[in-house]
């Protein structure tokens, strides 16, 4: 089986436009309506659940035995929680949020009535010519807050500007592309997917392909918070490809130049059977693919089948450095992701 034509240049541009699109869990309107658009423009029919989520449904040659894929569109986050005395925002973060990590991002609160409104995040008291222990305290939650680019010293003042509790906060991407091939950005966990499973989809009608079977292709809202895998999903399904970022750190095989396969995570082993037919085909088309077990992880293939779904699943994607903080990958893994993901979609 041939490899597809995976194109970089837009998979590239796909995933830069994802990346400056905001959407942590619970705001992601504007996100899914850009992957509308561009399956849409593939001539991919979709629909919204109530939910939010996006299902887009492909044709297969047959019907008998159902697939589906997903990727997540919501990202890392946080909301306001508190309106301080002083007039900065005490945040709540909406998932796995590494505090360390965002002191000194730059930040806009959304208001209700559409205006984003600049600042950064700061060490309470922070000056270390005033306070001694600004160096060797532990960040998190209670002594980061928001400093506002705006004239306030008094929570009265914050709420004249339209900011409230339960504000989200957009966290800056700080993207950056590089000659090299590497791709810099917060939240390629799990946008490098999305571009991936985009990427695919286009290969396969450059060339006027269809699947194999009947597939579902759900863009899930809620997977950083653990209930984004069944939205909108038939009951069909005999296969289920969850496409998430890959872990690389001490004692995995991943790295940010491949696809990787998880064949367990904290939920335990996913199908043997399917990963193995996964497995084969990466050797026939003659992609790298490296097998490892996530220790601390989780995805929408595991909340399918808390959720009742009885599709064999699998999971793979992009190995991603540094998860959850100042991320990176390569464009090789992406282009090694999509084309799985293409010749997957054909695989009877």
């Amino acid at each position: 089986m041939a490899v597809f034509q995976i194109s970089t240049d837009y998979l590239r541009s796909v995933l830069v436009d994802l990346l400056n699109t905001p959407s942590p869990t619970g705001d992601t309107d504007y996100a899914v309506s850009f992957v509308q658009g561009e399956l849409e423009n593939m001539g991919v029919p979709t629909i919204r659940t109530h939910k939010g989520a996006l299902i887009a449904t492909m044709d297969g040659i047959s019907q008998d035995a159902p697939r589906a894929l997903s990727a997540h569109i919501d990202t890392l986050g946080a909301v306001v929680a508190e309106i301080k005395s002083n007039g900065r925002l005490r945040l709540k973060a909406l998932n796995g949020l590494v505090w360390p990590t965002v002191e000194s991002e730059g930040v806009y609160i959304s208001t209700r009535s559409g205006r984003q409104i600049r600042g950064s995040i700061v060490f309470a008291n922070g000056a270390s010519h005033v306070n001694r222990e600004a160096v060797t305290t532990a960040r998190d939650a209670n002594n980061l807050e928001v400093r506002l680019d705006e004239r306030t010293s008094r929570a009265e003042e914050t709420r004249l500007l339209g900011i409230e509790v339960g504000d989200f906060v957009y966290f800056d991407p700080r993207v950056e592309v590089s000659e090299s091939g590497f791709i810099r950005s917060r939240f390629l966990d799990d946008k490098a997917c999305i571009a991936c499973v985009l990427a695919a989809i286009q290969a396969l009608t450059k060339v006027g392909v269809s699947p194999s079977q009947r597939t579902s292709v759900l863009i899930s809202n809620f997977e950083e918070v653990g209930h984004g895998g069944m939205d909108g999903l038939p009951s069909d399904l005999a296969e289920y490809l969850t496409l998430d970022m890959a872990c690389i750190g001490n004692g995995l095989q991943g790295d940010e130049f491949h696809c990787s396969l998880c064949v367990a995570d904290s939920g335990g082993p996913y199908s043997k059977n399917l990963s193995d037919k996964l497995r084969n085909l990466s050797n026939r088309v003659g992609i790298d693919l490296l097998t490892d077990i996530y220790p601390y992880y989780g995805s929408d293939g595991g909340a399918y089948w808390r959720s009742g779904g009885g599709a064999q699943v699998a999971l793979i994607g992009p190995g991603i450095d540094t998860s959850h903080g100042y991320e990176r990958t390569h464009i090789d893994a992406l282009v090694d992701t999509a084309n799985l993901i293409a010749s997957y979609l054909v695989e009877e």
